[in-house]
């Protein structure tokens, strides 16, 4: 897969991805390094959003996330496209609840964030009712 991330992949929503999933397992930045063969500096970076990672960095880490590539995929800027949302069944439900959010023209990056994290919460609170 060769691309030029600066053009195509948003750095700033796999650091947010990556940080998120790290702190739901509660790992350190060195613990993801050790599984996913980025090192801990790069991970920083990325999670900072002044990481550029290569196409083999952004592939172990999507692999990781378990997460399709696409869903880090800058958009065209054409708002007249609809961009699919892509996911894969085995995807936890908040990460497809945000790709959905995310992919709605009604709503601005901003408020699909917030309303991405409040759905994060409320399913973490309500996702095993008899525990």
């Amino acid at each position: 897969m060769a691309y030029k991330n600066d053009s195509f992949i948003n750095t700033i929503e796999l650091g947010r991805a990556i940080k998120r999933r790290r702190e739901e397992l509660s790992l350190s930045l060195r613990d993801v390094a050790d599984v996913t063969q980025v090192s801990a500096s790069t991970l920083s970076r990325i999670e900072n959003g002044t990481g550029k990672p290569d196409a083999d960095n952004i592939a172990r880490l999507t692999s990781w996330l378990d997460m399709p590539v696409d869903r880090v995929m800058k958009k065209n800027g054409n708002e007249a496209t609809i961009e699919p949302v892509i996911y894969y069944p085995h995807e936890a439900t908040p990460e497809i609840v945000e790709a959905h959010l995310r992919a709605d023209k009604n709503l601005t990056p901003e408020t699909a964030k917030a309303l991405s994290e409040l759905f994060r919460v409320a399913y973490s609170q309500f996702k095993n009712p008899g525990k």
